[in-house]
């Protein structure tokens, strides 16, 4: 056998799908053999591939042992002599294969190759190519002179930036995104050092082909597509610091005491002085305009209370400062967060969030303001005065960014997603179908059912003012599909629509979860906003319950059942309303939520269906999920809450 494809997948079975089509395309003609090794994936992963691709071998493990342990289980079994180590978030071209191929074979010294990779929006992934993590290389790139040099021989070293993209070269370290190996050399190294669990073992890996005398190369002749990002968040805490740890583990492991210490010192400053930049970053992307609308909003309403002191109050001096300079900034953050989980900072920006989310905080308030000690309750005229200018505050933010970044005033239109679509006569009703369910607000405003060269498809680009390509692979091969987003650059968003399936997949930054669009997975649940809101509403039945703590407690008996409910829902570790859960299988494939303190279909639990009644139960909830459903609920069923 000449080719062992070994894909380790966790939670992405429709990207894997993707992969291995483009795969199996890029296996014709070469002996190959496919192994998919899935750690413990709760998405369905294991009998979706097994039914869809029966010629693939699936390892299916029963917990998640790790990206490390998981290829050597498939490492252990290959035949081939070849092995590639390929990511499930990657989509191959049909001669990548036929070309590193012939690349091992006419160079007898390569123990192993990486190629060209770009993400979803055509941006060469630098990562294709980078040295050896030494002290000094390091250092470089953890403090940002990589970033400010990348054409210096010295600063630029970690991902050899001073190097052509399109020039194949010796490389100290490959991707674990795609590693071509020869199998002989995989049996005198060794396989993945178990030792990390994720992030660095291809470092590792690397590194003892080196030191076995072989060398390991950037292949320039070939691209492949890395939806970077899928697996993990690379701007989160978390890879920070599980991505520096692996680091201290490669150092310790392949240099000297002395300079692994070094190196662990470096590390550990390193991970603080990111983390800092991580959380000011992430704080800064995220709540800017939460701070322009605290900041507003509070001028706002200290303009009013001057205003209501002097001319209604006729008292410049009757409200103290303690009201403006404590009780307002309260007021001004409870509007705030609950206008952030009605989905109001969410883009596009709509109105109906922005109402509904200060109309509940007011209502908060108004619960809080009973009670507050006499000496605290200022004005409940202010309060309404307040949400007014809070609501027209955020209002007026939304349309100055709409202006700002869209020229226009009109929330609608800057919904609309302008949609051009390549494909077959047969695939582009696919299309339309699909995001008329999933993605109402993009509108197929031209589609090309014969295979154009990129100049015409960005001529058709231009002419439509389209945001967003489909490229169909029944009509285009996913080599032409990776030259055209390559050519039409990064202005676009781009999907895929693979033959035989029904998801549009793509990826619109390098740093961000993939983007997917499938009929079958569209659950309101689903939707971060979504989970958002039900949050929001746990959170507000918590503070409307407290005026009527004496009622309830009469109406649900089990007085320290309901205390215990009501605590854990405050503090997040429960929901309201949740899934009817006799047992794992029923929640399979579903979004994660809280366990509930009462379950949707509370009123039905006497008839005790089967495990898969109960499943379709709780996907029609995930579904078709919204407030009122839970509120309806929680109604009809208060007396079930202390049990």
């Amino acid at each position: 056998m000449k080719l062992s494809i070994v894909i380790v997948n966790y939670n992405v079975k429709y990207f894997l799908e993707q992969c291995l089509l483009s795969v199996i395309k890029a296996s014709r003609g070469t002996d190959t053999e496919i192994l998919v090794v899935d750690n413990n994936s709760s998405d369905g992963s294991v009998d979706y591939i097994r039914s869809r691709f029966p010629s693939v071998t699936v390892i299916a493990n029963k917990d998640n042992p790790g990206f490390s342990k998981a290829n050597n289980q498939a490492i252990a079994i290959a035949k081939g002599e070849y092995v590639l180590i390929l990511n499930p978030d990657t989509v191959v071209a049909e001669d990548t294969f036929d070309i590193c191929i012939g690349f091992m074979e006419s160079h007898a010294e390569a123990g192993a190759l990486g190629v060209k990779m770009i993400d979803g929006k055509g941006n060469f992934l630098p990562e294709s190519k980078r040295a050896l993590p030494t002290p000094e290389v390091a250092f470089y790139k953890m403090f940002g002179l990589s970033a400010i040099f990348p054409k210096s021989r010295r600063f630029g070293k970690y991902h050899l930036s001073y190097l052509s993209d399109g020039d194949t070269n010796p490389v100290d370290i490959l991707s674990g995104a795609f590693m071509f190996f020869r199998k002989k050399v995989l049996d005198e190294i060794g396989y993945f050092d178990e030792a990390f669990f994720m992030y660095g073992e291809d470092i590792d890996l690397s590194y003892r082909v080196l030191l076995a005398g072989y060398k390991n190369y950037y292949l320039a002749d070939t691209t492949i597509i890395h939806y970077k990002g899928e697996s993990t968040k690379k701007g989160s805490l978390n890879y920070v610091r599980v991505f520096y740890q692996a680091m201290i583990i490669f150092a310790r492991k392949h240099f000297a005491s002395a300079g692994a210490g070094l190196f662990s010192f470096l590390i550990n400053m390193a991970v603080v002085f990111r983390a800092l930049v991580t959380v000011a970053l992430n704080l800064l992307s995220s709540s800017y305009l939460m701070l322009v609308d605290a900041l507003l909003s509070f001028g706002a309403i200290y303009y009013v209370i001057h205003f209501w002191a002097g001319n209604i109050k006729n008292a410049q001096g009757y409200y103290p400062p303690i009201f403006i300079g404590v009780v307002v900034p309260a007021y001004i953050l409870i509007w705030i967060v609950t206008s952030y989980f009605s989905s109001s900072y969410e883009k596009p920006y709509r109105i109906t969030p922005i109402f509904r989310g200060v109309a509940v905080g007011t209502l908060v308030i108004a619960a809080l303001y009973g009670f507050l000690p006499e000496e605290w309750r200022f004005s409940r005229a202010i309060i309404l005065l307040g949400a007014i200018c809070t609501g027209l505050v955020m209002l007026i933010t939304r349309l100055a960014h709409n202006v700002l970044r869209h020229q226009q005033l009109s929330f609608e239109k800057v919904d609309n997603n302008r949609v051009i679509a390549v494909g077959s006569v047969s695939s582009l009703p696919r299309v339309r179908a699909i995001l008329q369910v999933v993605s109402p607000s993009s509108e197929l405003v031209s589609e090309i059912n014969t295979v154009q060269t990129s100049t015409n498809t960005k001529n058709t680009i231009a002419l439509f003012k389209a945001k967003e390509v489909i490229f169909c692979s029944d009509v285009l091969s996913y080599k032409d599909i990776i030259a055209q987003i390559v050519s039409l650059g990064h202005d676009y968003d781009y999907k895929i629509l693979n033959d035989g399936a029904d998801t549009l997949i793509g990826s619109n930054s390098k740093n961000q979860a993939g983007d997917l669009y499938a009929a079958d997975i569209n659950l309101h649940l689903s939707r971060p906003i979504t989970r958002r809101q039900k949050r929001l509403f746990d959170l507000t039945v918590c503070i409307f319950m407290l005026p009527l703590l004496p009622v309830l407690i009469f109406m649900v008996g089990n007085i320290g059942g309901f205390l215990n409910a009501w605590i854990q829902v405050l503090v997040g570790k429960k929901t309201w309303v949740g899934y009817w859960t006799p047992d794992a299988s029923s929640v399979k494939g579903l979004p994660v939520i809280k366990p509930g303190v009462i379950h949707h279909a509370i009123q039905f639990a006497a008839d005790q269906p089967d495990s898969a009644d109960v499943h379709k139960l709780n996907y029609l909830y995930a579904r078709h999920y919204s407030v009122s459903d839970d509120l309806n609920v929680l109604i009809k069923n208060v007396s079930a809450l202390g049990k």
